[in-house]
């Protein structure tokens, strides 16, 4: 989310200088283009380069003298035990204090475990040999892949860690623009939802908590969803009833009670894996998390099962998949459910015509033995099965009517409960989806 932090602080009023290990990711966004597909991305890096706000190099050291602060957006994989791989921060730290030539604020924007602050510090320290002054900060972010612009303009609360009063000073400067909505809101034409974010103020470890403490809850609320579900199926209950009725309690709410095919990206999976395994470090066994990683895992199993079930034989026949980025409203493919959907299918045999509206050509470079399609009545043209993977609006807004009459068999294996089922079957169709038997 290194791109969407730069476009929005410059969109704001800041000037922001982004770098890339990747220089081609630089070439791109020198020329206009946008490497990744993410809702209003392209308007807001048009607007801030149109207001010269904004400015790509591939040399991390003029990027490193040009800024007063510094964000850290780099990633931070799994390692094979689960652990955050901070090597890239690592190597970040040896940048900055060989070409810093004054004080900076250096904030930490990616997930990373707590007390990664107090060795960021540290090797900040060591590496520029007590030279220039370099303080440290947390600046979890919060952003959604999807609605990535949007939450970073209406956020619902901005985390500073700090460990002294100029840094959050700085950092609250920073925000003041998005916090007080003193710049012309570029996602909703200047009328912008009335609530306003608080700014809080903890320490750095309480910073870095609480971006893995809160991503792992939603993940544990989706997992609880999916095992509501298969008991649903189990007693004849019907899950969405079950799920809002629970939802509209507000000590649980409604978001991430969604039963389906799991959650997928880049963020809930590792960072569960690495809450697991800093817990473990400290002697907590993280238990509960364990089971939520556990169901999620399970869940392509069902749906693989559902479908098997469904088509008897699986070898030989043409399926559709619809969706194959890990959500709607971006290109991003990492750990997505549709992927080990389709690579267990081809290993049996199937015959698999897939589609997604932006994931494609990430996909095509995986699944060779693939057929890949922009249109999505091109994929069912002569399915068996459709096998609705992703939660995209148009795959919402399909005209099943038109789309049966193209299908060799007119059978649904809805992955996210995106159809009502009384209306898919007055169409003539078997239709198959989690919890609503």
């Amino acid at each position: 989310m290194g791109l969407v932090t730069g476009a929005c602080l410059a969109e704001a009023g800041h000037e922001v200088i982004c770098t890339d290990i990747d220089a081609e990711r630089i070439a791109k966004l020198r020329a206009g283009q946008v490497p990744i597909y993410e809702h209003h991305l392209d308007q807001i890096l048009v607007s801030a380069g149109n207001a010269g706000k904004i400015s790509y190099t591939a040399d991390a050291g003029e990027a490193i003298r040009f800024g007063e602060a510094i964000f850290i957006c780099v990633g931070t994989p799994p390692r094979p035990d689960g652990s955050a791989d901070l090597s890239a921060i690592d190597h970040v730290a040896q940048q900055i204090a060989a070409e810093a030539r004054s004080s900076k604020l250096v904030i930490e924007k990616s997930t990373v475990p707590a007390r990664t602050g107090i060795e960021l510090q540290r090797a900040l320290t060591a590496y520029s040999r007590g030279g220039n002054g370099f303080r440290v900060a947390s600046n979890p972010e919060f952003l959604r892949e999807g609605t990535a612009v949007e939450d970073f303009f209406h956020p619902d609360r901005v985390v500073v860690g700090v460990e002294d009063h100029a840094a959050a000073e700085q950092l609250h400067e920073i925000y003041r623009p998005i916090l007080e909505r003193k710049f012309s809101c570029p996602v909703h034409s200047g009328k912008c939802p009335d609530n306003k974010a608080e700014f809080l103020v903890t320490t750095i470890s309480s910073a870095e908590l609480i971006k893995h403490a809160s991503n792992s809850f939603l993940a544990l609320k989706i997992s609880y969803a999916n095992a509501v579900s298969d008991l649903c199926e189990k007693l004849g209950a019907n899950v969405e009833e079950v799920t809002h009725a629970m939802g509209l309690d507000p000590r649980i709410g409604t978001q991430f009670l969604r039963a389906g095919l799991g959650f997928g990206g880049f963020c809930f999976p590792k960072d569960i894996q690495a809450f697991i395994s800093l817990a473990a470090t400290v002697g907590v066994d993280f238990e509960i998390l364990k089971a939520a990683e556990r169901v999620n895992r399970q869940r392509i199993d069902r749906f693989l099962e559902k479908i098997s079930k469904a088509l008897w034989v699986v070898k030989g026949k043409r399926v559709a998949i619809l969706g194959l980025a890990f959500k709607a409203n971006t290109d991003d493919i990492r750990f997505a459910p549709a992927l080990e959907v389709m690579r267990r299918l081809l290993q049996e045999g199937a015959e698999v015509h897939a589609c997604d509206p932006q994931a494609l050509e990430k996909a095509m470079n995986q699944f060779p033995l693939a057929h890949f399609h922009e249109d999505p009545y091109q994929a069912l043209q002569g399915a068996h099965a459709a096998l609705i993977c992703t939660e995209w609006e148009q795959y919402k807004k399909l005209d099943w009517e038109k789309a049966g009459k193209a299908m060799a068999r007119k059978l649904i294996v809805d992955g996210r409960n995106l159809y009502s089922p009384a209306t898919l079957r007055e169409l003539g169709f078997e239709y198959v989806s989690f919890g609503r038997e």
